[in-house]
């Protein structure tokens, strides 16, 4: 089977220079922050939150909601921002969120969230920068 090539291409080696090793863990190696422990959980302001591997705006504001869950919630992405994969690890069947810039590992989707999609886009927090929107 064919690998994807994303418009946003970097080798390993460039991957780790770029990112941190937690933002690594989680991003290029499919990881998952521990719950609460991302400062954008708590995020209030408007504004957009970005791939933090290539900058791409996934998610804004408006759409994110406390879910209870200790990671950031979204109920949708910002159109065509993101790409989804059966994910069938540990276990499970998941819905794998991806950046279809980059593929970086961003989180899940799940079928809970608050209409009118009825869906959470569970996202590691620190897959993410955030960029607040002047005047907010």
């Amino acid at each position: 089977m064919a690998t994807k090539q994303y418009a946003v291409t970097r080798t390993d080696a460039e991957w780790r220079q770029l990112l941190t090793p937690e933002q690594y863990a989680i991003m290029r190696r499919h990881g998952t922050e521990a719950p609460g422990s991302c400062a954008l959980l708590a995020e209030k302001r408007r504004g957009t939150f970005l791939c933090a591997g290539c900058g791409q705006p996934l998610f804004v504001a408006k759409t994110k909601f406390e879910s209870g869950t200790g990671w950031p919630s979204f109920s949708e992405p910002e159109p065509g921002a993101v790409e989804t994969e059966q994910d069938r690890s540990y276990g499970m069947v998941r819905t794998e969120v991806h950046c279809s810039r980059c593929g970086s590992h961003l989180g899940h989707v799940f079928p809970d969230g608050p209409p009118p999609t009825g869906l959470r886009y569970c996202i590691n927090g620190i897959a993410l920068k955030f960029e607040p929107k002047e005047g907010a």
